[in-house]
């Protein structure tokens, strides 16, 4: 069996084709990496939020899915929009990795909690807003790009420290920059952060996605996210939505914390739900409608309309 591997062509997306290549090596599968540009790597002098959330990283890696050029796309989980087209499907998730976000820095004596004003890069419109809600007096700027030229921006003074997820920081070895591991209870990840999502056409052949489940997903952590996912698919959540979720698996049980909050950081709405790993995706859904029942809908709006998405 011969898989062709789509992927864009950052060192981090590579890292993550290369991990899902040697995992279907070791099961006998012959691969072939191939590497595609999208949108989100070719505009980089605009926010997210400005350039649109659905498809930003991943509409050109389906495209090539749907013509059958690639067998497989390899994505961040945290990247995918919320909501796929019915020609395509997530076969996989593999195991997470730690799922925070961490302050980095030269600097490691840094900390959001010193009081200490400092200027912080991110692009995230979550991290943006929960930096406004409980750090106030930190300054932030926006910072585009992929790891290696958000730490470029570092070292040219740009800013003072960056606000990135750990699974990335970790996997490209910057380890010894990291000043400060946040909290989940104030940053709670992105949903589905830390895993890699393999996405496939459903056309594709029932033998190749029984050998790509069977290789390279984490049941465990597919559980999760895909709680995760159906909360975020409730709320229409995508790049320009700071919406958060995190869902914890404990033996059958899923826990799932997230919520959402306004562009300012003035409001902030989170919500917990536990219940049966056998309907995570009822679980997610519960969740979401909750946060909509306290006000999510009404901060969903004034979102959309601050975006000119409504």
């Amino acid at each position: 069996m011969h898989i062709k591997i789509g992927t864009r062509g950052s060192k981090l997306a590579l890292w993550q084709a290369y991990y899902v290549e040697d995992l279907l090596q070791k099961g006998g599968v012959t691969t072939e990496i191939v590497i595609i540009e999208t949108k989100g790597d070719k505009i980089l002098d605009r926010s997210l939020s400005k350039i649109g959330s659905k498809g930003v990283f991943t509409q050109e890696l389906e495209d090539q899915l749907r013509s059958g050029d690639i067998d497989i796309a390899v994505h961040s989980a945290k990247d995918l929009q919320s909501h796929l087209d019915d020609d395509f499907e997530l076969i996989a998730f593999t195991e997470r990795e730690h799922a925070n976000d961490v302050l980095v820095s030269h600097n490691t004596t840094l900390s959001l909690g010193s009081g200490e004003p400092f200027v912080v890069g991110t692009s995230s419109t979550r991290r943006i807003a929960v930096l406004k809600h409980y750090y106030p007096h930190i300054k932030i700027v926006d910072m585009r790009g992929n790891l290696q030229t958000r730490f470029r921006k570092l070292e040219e003074g740009q800013c003072d420290a960056l606000l990135l997820a750990y699974a990335g920081v970790h996997r490209m070895e910057y380890d010894g920059s990291i000043a400060e591991h946040l909290l989940l209870d104030e940053f709670t990840p992105a949903v589905g952060q830390g895993s890699v999502a393999i996405e496939n056409s459903v056309s594709l052949s029932q033998e190749k996605k029984d050998t790509l489940k069977k290789l390279l997903n984490h049941e465990q952590t597919e559980i999760c996210l895909r709680t995760e996912r159906a909360f975020l698919k409730r709320l229409q959540g995508g790049c320009s939505i700071p919406v958060f979720a995190l869902a914890i698996l404990n033996h059958d049980e899923i826990t799932i914390s997230g919520g959402i909050i306004s562009l300012d950081g003035q409001e902030l709405i989170r919500r917990s739900e536990s219940g049966s790993s056998a309907f995570p995706e009822e679980l997610g859904t519960a969740l979401a409608d909750e946060l909509l029942e306290a006000g999510a809908d009404r901060i969903l709006k004034d979102i959309k309309t601050q975006n000119g998405t409504l």
